[in-house]
C-alpha cells in the first residue's frame, strides 16, 4: 500500500501527505470521534479527484471528503484518505444576478461567499452558526439549516444541481429532471443509468412508497436529516400522481454526507438581502419550560429566528475574553434566554410588533426583562449565540457536554411536551443537560454532560442515544436536523426510519458505491458508536510539569483539550478579527490554532519521550504561530496557543538547546543597553548596509528589514535630568507610575517624552518606578524560565508601590500587558496574590484617560476642536486582552476628532516574527490582506495610528507611510502645547 500512495502522490497536481503529523491533524473533527487516516490529499481540480477515486476503485480505499473539518457526528473521521477540498477548490465560478443563481466550488466559505454577493443585493439563505468557516460543500454534505432556517429552509430548499463524481468515476449532475427526461435517464446503459434505474425500482414500489410515508418525520419537520431524503423524491411527478414537481437527485445528495458522491461543483438559489432594519429582542425566563411555550407565542410574530441559550452556556461566557464583552444585554441570572429577530422595513414597524410580542408574552406569565437591541449592536448578541459551541470547552474538569443527541429535531408544536419527557431521561439518569440553538424550528442542540475517559460515561452515552432515539420515533421527529448522523447517529436510523426503510437506504448505498469508498461507516455500515472516541477509557491523564501554571484547566494537556475542533480559528479576513494570521494567510489546516491544539495533545498523550515536549512536528507546528494571543479571546474554546507555544519552546529547547539568534532576539534589551552608551556608533553599525546585511546572512534575518534603532537618550535619563522640571506644576491628580518598558526606554524614547508631557499638563505627577524589563522579548521566545525571574523581581519591587491611587500605565501593550496576561500564572506560587492583586491597577494609557475623564478628572475642553481625521491599527494583545474601544474613545477625546479602526487584525510582524528570514514573506502577505491596502488608499491628511512599535514598522515598511503612536497625536492635540 505504501508503494501504490507513493505512486499515486507523483500523479496529483494538488498536495499529497504522508507523514504521521498531517494524518494527525485529520484524525480529528469536532466530534467526539478519533482515527488515523493513511493519507491526507488536498486536490487541485476535479483532475484529481477522478484520479483519486480511480486508485480507491482499485484498492478498495475509503476517501473522505472534508471541508472546514467542523462536523459533530464524526462525517470526516475515518481511516482512509482524507479528501481536503478547503485548500485549492474554493472559487466561485459563475453568478448570474437575473435568475438569482451562484455556481461554486465545494470548498468556498458561506461568508465569504455572502460578502461577494452583497454588492448585488443578494445572498445566500442558510446561515448556519458557523458561517465563518463552513464551506458550501459541507452544507450540502450536512443539509445545514442555520438561525434563519423559518425563514430559509435548509440547504437543500436552495440546492438546484450539483455536480460530481460517482464511486466509479462517472461524472455526473443531477438537476430537475421532467418525467420524460428521467425516463430517459432509465435507458441508459451506464454507471449513471443503474443508479436511476435503482431509485426508480424503489420508489415505484407501493409498499416501499407506504412505508415511508408511514416511518419517516413529520413532512412538517424542514430540518430532517436522518438516512437519505428519499421521501422527498416521492413528490415528483415522477413518483406521485399529483405532483408536478421534477425530480432532482441533488435533494438526495443533500444531507449524504458524502456517502453517494464526490462534489465538485454546486449550483446554489439566490434570495434578496433582507430588509435594512434588524433588531433583536432578547428575552429572559426564569426556566427553560417558559422558553419552550413563549416559542411558541414569538412564532406568532413573523420573526426571522428564534434562537435559545440556557443557563449553562451563558455561564460559560463569563470566563471567555470576548464573550464577556458580549453578555451587556443579560439582567440577573437567567435559566434562559430566547433570541428573536425581526427583520422589517422600517424602525416603526419592528417595534410595533415588539411591543405587541412583549405584551402577548406578559399577558401569558413569560419572561421578566424583554431588551431591544438594533444593529450593529445585535451583532454581540449574535455573535454571543454563535459562540455558543466553543464556550462548551470551558467547562472544568473531564465532563463535557457531549455530541450525541444535540440534533433532534420535532415539530415545533409538540417541542414543549418532548422537552419535557427529555428531561424526565436526564433526571433518571441524574445528568446536567446544555440546551441551546434552534427552538423556533423545534430543532434544540442538546448536549447531556458527560465523562466519555470512563467506561461508565461510555455506557451512558449509548444509552442516552437509544433512550432518546426511541422518544424522537414517538414523536415523529428527526434524531439529525442539520448535523447529519455520521458514526454517532447512524446506528438510530433503524430505529427512527424502521428497519425497512434502513434496507432502502442500504439498497442506495450498495447501488451507487458498491465498494463502499465514499466515506464509509456514514450513514450506513457504521461502526459501533463507542469505537474510535477521541479519549481513551480509563486513561489517567498524565501530570506533566510546566513553568506556567496551567492549573485553571486541570494542567497542559487538558489545556489543549479544551479545543473541540469547532473551527472559530478557520476564518479568513473577510470574517474580520485576528485569528488566526497565519491560516489567513497560507489557508492551510497546518497553521489553525486547531492544529497547534491536536498536535500537542496529541504528542503530549502519547510520547514516549523523557521530555514529551521533544518532538519535531510540534515545534513545525507551532512555527508559524505570531503569539497574537488572538485565540485567547477568539476561540470561544478560550485555548491560548501563545502560552502553549511558549511554554512547549521552553521545554524543546532543553532537550535541542537556544539557537542563537533566538538568545540574542530575547536579550536585545541588554544590546540596546550597551548600544545607548554610544547610540551613533550602534546605530551607524546597524545601519551600515554592508555589515549589518552580514548580519542579518549570518543570523538568519530578512535584508528587506530594517533593524530597530536606539535613540539618542533613553527615556530613563531623560527623566532624571527633566522630571523636576515637569512636575514642578502642583498636581492635582494625583500620581501615576509610568512603566518605562524596553522598547519605550530605547527605542520610542520621544514618544515616552511625550506620554510624560501628556499626563503632567493634564495634572499628574509621572513617576518611573524602580523595575525591570516587562520580559516580554523572553516570553516571545520561549524563554520561559527567565520571563518568570524578571516576572517575580517586578512584582517585588511594584507590589507596594502600585494601588487603586497609585495605578501604573504603559504605552507599549505588548509590555504593560504581561502584568495582566502572562504575569498572574507565571510567577512563583508565593508571588502568585501579589500578581493578581497587582494585575488589576495596572492599565494601558487610554484605559486609564477613559476612566479619567469619566470620572471628569480630564475634560475635553483641555483639547483642541480643529478637525482631524485618524485611521487606527490596534495591537493584537491590546485586542485580544482589552479591546481597542478605550483607545478609540481617547483619539476621540478631541472634539472634532474621527477615529476608524481598520478592521486588520494582525500587522504580520508580531515582534521578531515578520524578522526572520523564513517568515518574511508571509509577515508581508498577512499586511497585505486588509492593512497595508487601507492606509495605502488612505488621504494623505489622514494620520495613521499604532500604538505597538512592531506594527509602526511593519507599516512603514510596507506602504511607506509613518503611523503615530496614540499618544504623539494626543499630546499635539493639547490646548497649550
Amino acid at each position: 500500500m505504501q508503494h501504490l500512495l507513493d505512486q499515486l502522490s507523483g500523479k496529483l497536481d494538488g498536495d499529497f501527505h504522508l507523514d504521521k503529523k498531517t494524518r494527525l491533524l485529520y484524525a480529528t473533527d469536532a466530534s467526539v470521534y478519533r482515527e488515523i487516516p493513511i493519507a491526507v490529499a488536498k486536490p487541485k481540480h476535479k483532475e484529481d479527484i477522478r484520479c483519486l477515486i480511480e486508485f480507491a476503485a482499485q484498492t478498495k480505499t475509503g476517501l473522505i471528503p472534508r471541508t472546514a473539518g467542523t462536523s459533530l457526528a464524526g462525517q470526516v473521521v475515518g481511516s482512509g484518505i482524507i479528501v481536503d477540498v478547503s485548500r485549492y477548490m474554493s472559487e466561485i465560478l459563475e453568478l448570474n444576478t437575473e435568475d438569482k443563481w451562484v455556481k461554486v466550488q465545494p470548498g468556498v466559505i458561506l461568508a465569504d461567499l455572502n460578502f461577494y454577493l452583497k454588492k448585488y443585493g443578494l445572498f445566500f439563505g442558510p446561515e448556519t452558526s458557523t458561517s465563518n468557516r463552513c464551506m458550501i460543500g459541507g452544507m450540502v454534505g450536512n443539509n445545514a439549516c442555520g438561525a434563519h432556517s423559518i425563514l430559509y429552509g435548509s440547504t437543500r430548499d436552495h440546492t438546484i444541481s450539483v455536480k460530481g463524481f460517482l464511486s466509479d468515476g462517472t461524472e455526473v449532475e443531477f438537476k430537475d429532471l421532467s418525467k420524460n427526461e428521467f425516463e430517459d435517464k432509465l435507458h441508459e446503459n451506464s454507471f449513471e443509468g443503474a443508479i436511476y434505474q435503482n431509485i426508480n425500482n424503489l420508489l415505484s414500489d407501493p409498499d416501499v412508497q407506504e412505508e415511508i410515508k408511514n416511518e419517516y418525520p413529520d413532512p412538517s419537520i424542514y430540518r430532517r436529516n436522518t438516512g437519505y431524503a428519499v421521501d422527498l423524491l416521492l413528490d415528483s411527478e415522477v413518483f406521485s400522481k399529483t405532483s408536478s414537481k421534477p425530480v432532482n437527485l441533488s435533494r438526495l445528495i443533500c444531507g449524504s454526507e458524502g456517502t453517494l458522491l464526490f462534489i465538485t461543483e454546486i449550483t446554489l438559489n439566490l434570495v434578496p438581502l433582507p430588509p435594512d432594519y434588524k433588531a433583536v429582542m432578547a428575552v429572559h425566563f426564569e426556566t427553560r419550560r417558559e422558553a419552550f411555550e413563549a416559542n411558541l407565542i414569538a412564532l406568532n410574530h413573523y420573526p426571522g429566528a428564534v434562537e435559545m441559550m440556557d443557563d449553562i452556556i451563558l455561564d460559560l461566557t463569563k470566563g471567555n475574553i470576548e464573550q464577556r464583552r458580549n453578555r451587556f444585554f443579560i439582567k440577573g441570572e437567567p435559566k434562559a434566554i430566547l433570541i428573536i429577530e425581526f427583520a422589517r422595513n422600517s424602525q416603526q414597524e419592528i417595534d410595533e410588533t415588539c411591543n405587541e410580542l412583549i405584551s402577548d408574552l406578559k399577558k401569558n406569565g413569560y419572561g421578566y426583562h424583554y431588551p431591544l437591541i438594533y444593529y450593529p449592536d445585535a451583532q454581540k448578541i449574535w455573535d454571543l449565540r454563535k459562540a455558543g459551541l466553543g464556550i462548551l470547552s470551558n467547562m472544568k474538569g473531564d465532563e463535557r457536554p457531549v455530541s450525541v443527541v444535540e440534533d433532534t429535531a420535532v415539530s415545533v408544536e409538540v417541542l414543549p411536551e418532548y422537552m419535557d419527557e427529555f428531561h424526565q431521561i436526564m433526571e433518571q439518569y441524574n445528568l446536567r443537560c446544555v440546551y441551546y440553538a434552534h427552538v423556533g424550528s423545534g430543532e434544540l442542540h442538546l448536549r447531556p454532560v458527560l465523562n466519555l475517559k470512563t467506561a461508565e460515561g461510555v455506557k451512558l452515552f449509548k444509552t442516552i442515544g437509544t433512550e432518546i432515539a426511541y422518544l424522537v420515533k414517538k414523536y415523529k421527529g428527526s434524531m439529525s436536523g442539520e448535523h447529519g448522523d455520521g458514526r454517532v447517529r447512524s446506528g438510530f436510523i433503524p430505529i427512527v426510519l424502521g428497519q425497512k426503510n434502513y434496507k432502502v437506504i442500504q439498497d442506495i448505498k450498495n447501488t451507487w458505491d458498491p465498494n463502499h469508498i465514499l466515506n464509509p461507516g456514514k450513514i450506513t455500515n457504521a461502526p459501533a458508536m463507542t469505537n474510535n472516541l477521541r479519549y481513551e477509557q480509563r486513561r489517567t491523564t498524565q501530570e506533566i510539569e510546566t513553568i506556567f501554571n496551567f492549573s485553571e484547566a486541570g494542567g497542559i494537556i487538558r489545556a489543549t483539550e479544551k479545543c473541540n475542533g469547532s473551527g472559530d480559528c478557520r476564518k479568513t479576513e473577510t470574517a474580520g478579527g485576528t485569528m488566526c494570521p497565519s491560516y489567513k494567510a497560507t489557508r492551510d489546516e497546518h497553521d489553525v490554532t486547531r492544529a497547534r491544539a491536536n498536535i500537542l495533545r496529541e504528542y503530549l498523550t502519547d510520547s514516549v519521550h523523557k521530555n514529551p515536549f521533544n518532538h519535531q512536528d510540534i515545534y513545525e507546528v507551532m512555527d508559524l504561530c505570531l503569539s497574537c494571543k488572538a485565540c485567547k479571546s477568539e476561540c470561544p474554546s478560550s485555548v491560548d496557543v501563545a502560552k502553549l507555544k511558549t511554554e512547549f519552546l521552553q521545554h524543546y529547547y532543553d532537550s535541542n538547546g537556544v539557537p542563537l539568534r533566538v538568545k540574542l532576539i530575547a536579550n536585545i534589551t541588554f544590546f540596546n543597553r550597551l548600544g545607548s552608551i554610544f547610540p551613533k556608533l550602534y546605530n551607524f553599525f546597524l545601519k551600515n548596509p554592508f555589515m549589518s546585511r552580514m548580519v542579518k546572512a549570518s543570523l538568519g534575518f530578512a535584508q528587506e528589514r530594517q533593524f530597530p534603532l536606539v535613540n539618542s537618550f533613553t527615556l530613563k535619563d531623560w527623566m532624571k535630568h527633566y522630571v523636576q522640571n515637569m512636575n514642578k506644576k502642583e498636581a492635582e491628580n494625583g500620581t501615576v507610575y509610568l512603566f518605562n518598558d524596553e522598547f519605550t526606554n530605547y527605542n520610542d524614547s520621544g514618544i515616552g517624552v511625550q506620554t510624560v508631557k501628556l499626563l503632567t499638563n493634564l495634572g499628574y505627577t509621572v513617576k518611573i518606578p524602580i523595575h525591570k524589563e516587562s520580559g516580554r522579548t523572553f516570553l516571545s521566545k520561549g524563554l520561559l524560565r527567565k520571563a518568570k525571574k524578571i516576572a517575580n523581581k517586578n512584582i517585588e519591587l511594584l507590589k507596594d508601590k502600585i494601588t487603586d491611587k497609585t495605578p501604573l500605565v504603559g504605552i507599549e501593550p505588548s509590555a504593560i500587558l504581561t502584568f495582566r496576561d502572562e504575569y498572574p500564572d507565571l510567577v512563583s506560587t508565593s508571588r502568585r496574590k501579589d500578581a493578581e492583586h497587582l494585575a488589576k491597577h495596572v492599565f494601558m494609557l487610554d484605559e486609564f484617560l477613559i476612566e479619567e475623564m469619566e470620572k471628569r478628572v480630564i475634560r475635553q475642553t483641555q483639547f483642541t476642536d480643529k478637525k482631524e481625521k485618524i485611521l487606527l491599527h490596534g495591537h493584537c494583545q491590546q485586542k485580544a486582552i482589552i479591546s481597542t474601544n478605550a483607545m478609540k474613545r481617547m483619539l476621540s477625546i478631541p472634539l472634532n476628532y474621527q477615529v476608524e479602526e481598520i478592521p486588520s487584525g494582525c500587522c504580520g510582524m508580531a515582534g521578531s516574527f515578520g524578522f526572520e528570514k523564513e517568515h518574511y514573506d508571509i509577515s508581508m502577505k498577512i499586511g497585505e490582506m486588509v492593512l497595508f491596502p487601507a492606509i495605502r488608499e488612505a488621504d494623505e491628511n489622514t494620520l495613521i495610528c499604532a500604538p505597538g512599535t512592531s506594527c509602526r514598522q511593519q507599516i512603514k515598511e510596507g506602504t511607506g507611510r509613518a503611523a503615530l503612536h496614540p499618544v504623539e497625536i494626543l499630546y499635539q492635540a493639547l490646548n497649550d502645547v
